[in-house]
């Protein structure tokens, strides 16, 4: 036998056994999780059935299976470097390695973080978990998580004391969630974070507000009476209202700023809105690490599998534009989805496993065990502030009532919830515990109870006493000094002086200032030089007439940041505003970002290929501050419908909801060019159908009738057919004294029209957005002889401009060009209208007439046109009937009859689809669409 360098054998079952240990230790660690006592109800299992049972019974598991008997039980093995179950010892017996294993991995917590690619941090993990009575908490602890667990659960007591039947989705079966949350923040703030922005679903959402944000309880039962609303909007119900307190952390003794994101029903909808606003606020703070400012996330078990936002909001954790340095993600895992049981509801273990992906660690819970759930909490609030890492909390609890507090659940879950109604509260089980270990008596616990339960009869007092409701109460984020001191309806101007545009439109057609050490590709080159040739010559295209709007705001200190997918470049590559070096990785240049050496901050930022998320983001980034100009571009306007939700129930209607503005602009390339029926149309009809205005309706005019209809609308939809409209727009949502959505459907091919151009007279200072722009040719020289007066808006405008001038029609024919559909400019059109008395008027438009922007217009202007008549021409003497019959008909009066004016509608017929995917059938519609429109 072989024989090591000191002389003696070597026992090789000394070597087997050690080996052993080691792959044990290591077994406990990667799938202990699958072993541990998470489920207070105890009725689940771990998919896989070798694993399905209990405690010790994974010890006798691990015995059999590595051939260690009783007599082994007492043998000492040294520890391997990868646990720290030994502390400060260097080797433990067999059946202490195993009874600590026990404890660390297959008790009241669970944990997954075998995953992650790092052993710094996996090690980081066990020494937080591994050591023997490392969760252990001082009795001053204890009373501390009593005395929340009894503020949680005694909330939801008097919710259902004082109003049985309403629905509040309580948190029964889960009160441990306050603690926890409490305990997050404690440990956050104590760690350094001063702001901590929150989205969660309805469950529980209460209680949060009350218990962990600490809201006035008057307010909150306000909102249960049946009272008048102070504000403007519609509102929202409880449980999804936002909230915003700044306040004093007792625990820490340190200031700590706490935000809920207002959300709809949509589970989950409201990941990305957090993470938005989250980054804003770490940008603005100069909190570039995410020191100060962190996000805390809760779901749903259901929604936090089902639903697909989840994990594109993962995705952009580590993303260098989107991360929010570390999200503490807590899940309440009630372990049912309304009526749904997890095995139909998943494909996976656990819930949770879509964490995986970032490298987050997960720890499973058991909810009935408090202290085990804040030793959890402690780590993952240390964790987030030393890796900057996202983390999960898997809370795994149950719920007490149906999914809300009248829904019967015994319909679906008997067995389950007849194992509920025989499980004692959290809270009795915590009490009693402590009661027995001395800790408190049963009087203090009672006092406690009785306390809280004061308060809250006080607060139902002078609720009784409010007489409204005030939506600005539930704001979650104020706007500070924003609005006071401003007159509502004033707009400031948007035209720049041409110094300014000459200074930026020269910058960005430079290369960097080390031209000669940085490469560019020949091609953007020649892009530089023809941009420069049109400052030169006081025009601007499209992409320049978009920089120079950036960059007058830069100048101004407006933050400007343009997000989405491939917007670097842009997706016809015509933006170019990072130039990439062609011969050294990663190294880039933006003249935007070295404009002015006092200028506002640029951010332009290629975002992953996610809708949902990313404008879900971008909109949650809007709301922190108004002074921004923040801008999400689809890379065809077709795919925004993958963020319908995000477009439906925050920007549409978040004003109207929860009081909350936001000036985001929505960039949807747009237009019938043969491209086929997904990269045609940005479904203008659906943002148009969605605008509050009453289309039966005509404001009366005034001096400040655009401001007055700006403010009063939930968003404006718009069509710019020139650089100068774009620029003035732009300019224009931050000029506003409010703040409003922007929909605007930008060109593709008029990127390189050679007559989309503008000059810096439609630019400079004194000019202003023309929100319709008339016909200034021919057919402006003679308005009363004008037989057709047609309406459009967008590229249409130079396919039925080229068209009118091969026919030769200019005189007979006025375009007209709306660049803001809505709030519709009723007094501009009419003026126009009153322009062309004699002329037919006509909606022309390059979509299908169940798309675009007829179903829109055609009310309105039939309101507009109400009063409106045109005076039908006499016939001449000696007519065709004089000529045919030798007599003339009897002569009209010169009193001619007037004739009601209406409107006809001229585009494309009814369409399933956008657009065609034949070219043939595309071009034979255009030619058909351009003849009709030349027909008088």
């Amino acid at each position: 036998m072989p024989s090591i360098a000191a002389g003696s054998p070597i026992n090789e079952k000394i070597i087997d056994d050690h080996l052993a240990v080691q792959a044990i230790i290591r077994s406990y660690q990667a799938r202990g999780h699958l072993a541990a006592d998470v489920d207070p109800l105890g009725i689940t299992t771990a998919n896989l059935p070798q694993l399905g049972m209990r405690g010790p019974s994974s010890e006798l598991i691990m015995r059999k299976y590595f051939n260690f008997d009783e007599a082994d039980m007492d043998r000492v093995f040294k520890l391997p470097s990868t646990t720290f179950i030994g502390e400060k010892e260097k080797a433990l017996p067999l059946r202490e390695i195993l009874n600590r294993l026990e404890q660390a991995y297959c008790n009241n917590i669970g944990i997954e973080f075998m995953f992650i690619n790092s052993l710094e941090q996996c090690n980081w993990i066990r020494q937080r978990i591994e050591p023997p009575n490392v969760g252990k908490m001082s009795n001053d602890q204890k009373r501390l998580i009593l005395a929340r667990l009894t503020r949680s659960a005694g909330f939801e007591n008097f919710l259902a004391k004082k109003w049985s039947s309403e629905k509040r989705f309580g948190l029964e079966g889960c009160e441990i969630l306050i603690p926890a949350m409490k305990q997050v923040i404690d440990v956050s703030t104590r760690l350094g974070v001063e702001s901590i922005i929150m989205g969660m679903p309805h469950r529980g959402r209460l209680n949060v507000v009350a218990n962990v944000c600490r809201k006035p309880l008057h307010q909150l039962f306000t909102q249960f009476a049946a009272l008048e609303a102070e504000d403007d909007g519609s509102g929202d119900v409880k449980y999804h209202l936002g909230t915003y307190i700044e306040r004093l952390n007792r625990v820490t003794n340190k200031n700590i700023r706490l935000a809920v994101c207002a959300n709809p029903s949509h589970l989950e909808a409201v990941d990305p809105v957090v993470q938005g606003k989250c980054r804003a606020e770490q940008f603005y703070r100069g909190d570039n690490e995410g020191k100060k400012v962190m996000s805390l996330l809760l779901h749903g078990d259901a929604a936090f599998a089902g639903q697909g936002v989840v994990f594109e909001t993962m995705h952009l954790s580590d993303l260098p534009a989107y991360t929010t340095h570390g999200t503490i993600h807590i899940v309440v895992n009630n372990q049912i989805g309304f009526t749904t049981d997890p095995r139909h509801s998943r494909s996976s273990a656990y819930c949770t496993d879509v964490a995986r992906v970032v490298n987050a660690p997960i720890f499973h819970v058991n909810g009935d065990n408090p202290e085990a759930v804040m030793h959890v909490c402690n780590v993952a609030a240390e964790w987030r502030a030393t890796f900057h890492k996202d983390v999960v909390i898997d809370i795994v609890s149950y719920r007490r009532n149906g999914h809300n507090e009248i829904d019967e659940p015994m319909f679906t879950q008997p067995l389950m919830y007849q194992k509920i109604h025989n499980t004692k509260p959290v809270l009795e089980k915590y009490a009693d515990q402590l009661i027995s270990e001395g800790v408190v008596t049963a009087a203090e616990a009672k006092d406690v109870k009785d306390k809280y339960e004061k308060i809250c009869e006080d607060a139902y007092t002078q609720a009784k006493q409010e007489t409204h409701i005030k939506f600005k109460d539930w704001l979650d984020s104020p706007w500070s000094g924003f609005f006071e001191g401003k007159d509502p309806l004033k707009m400031s101007p948007t035209g720049v002086v041409e110094e300014t545009l000459v200074h930026i439109g020269k910058r960005f057609s430079s290369p960097p200032p080390n031209a000669a050490e940085f490469e560019i590709h020949k091609g953007l080159l020649r892009i530089l030089k023809a941009r420069m040739a049109m400052v030169e010559n006081r025009q601007v295209d499209w992409a320049l007439g978009e920089a120079m709007a950036f960059g007058s705001l830069l100048k101004e200190g407006i933050h400007v940041r343009l997000s989405g997918e491939d917007v670097e470049r842009g997706t016809f590559s015509h933006r170019h505003h990072v130039l990439h070096h062609q011969k050294v990785d990663k190294a880039t240049y933006c003249s935007l970002c070295h404009l002015y050496p006092d200028q506002a901050p640029y951010t332009v930022c290629n975002s992953s290929l996610s809708e949902y998320a990313v404008l879900g983001f971008e909109v949650g980034y809007s709301m922190t501050n108004p002074n921004a100009l923040v801008l999400w571009e689809a890379q065809f306007g077709d795919f925004n419908n993958c963020a319908q939700c995000i477009i439906d129930q925050f920007i549409c209607s978040g004003q109207a909801k929860w009081v909350r503005q936001s000036g985001l602009v929505l960039l949807l390339p747009h237009g019938m060019e043969g491209m086929g029926p997904e990269h045609s149309s940005a479904r203008p009809e659906r943002f148009l159908q969605m605008c509050a205005d009453d289309p039966d309706y005509m404001p009366p005019e005034s001096p400040d009738y655009e401001v007055r209809q700006l403010h009063d609308c939930n968003w404006i939809v718009a069509n710019c057919s020139t650089p100068a409209s774009y620029f003035h727009i732009l300019r224009r949502q931050i000029a506003l004294p409010f703040r409003k959505p922007l929909i605007l459907m930008t060109p593709k091919s008029l990127l390189r029209h050679p007559e989309a151009k503008s000059s810096f007279d439609e630019m400079k200072d004194g000019s202003s957005f023309r929100r319709v722009i008339p016909d200034d040719g021919a057919a402006s020289q003679d308005p009363k002889s004008v037989r057709k007066l047609s309406f459009c808006t967008g590229r249409v405008y130079y396919d039925l401009l080229k068209h009118r001038r091969e026919k030769g029609l200019e005189k007979d024919i006025a375009i007209v060009r709306v660049e803001q559909i809505s709030p519709f400019p009723y007094d501009l059109i009419k003026a126009e209208i009153e322009k062309y008395p004699n002329a037919n008027i006509v909606w022309s438009q390059e979509e299908h007439k169940n798309s675009g922007y007829w179903g829109y217009v055609e009310p309105r202007f039939r309101t507009l046109l109400q009063n409106q008549k045109t005076v039908r021409v006499k016939p001449q003497s000696g007519n065709w009937f004089t000529k045919l019959f030798g007599r003339e008909e009897k002569p009209v009066s010169d009193e001619a009859e007037p004739v009601p004016r209406t409107i006809s509608y001229h585009g494309r017929a009814t369409a399933a689809a956008p657009a065609t995917g034949s070219k043939a059938a595309h071009n034979k519609e255009l030619r058909n669409l351009l003849e009709e429109f030349c027909v008088l």
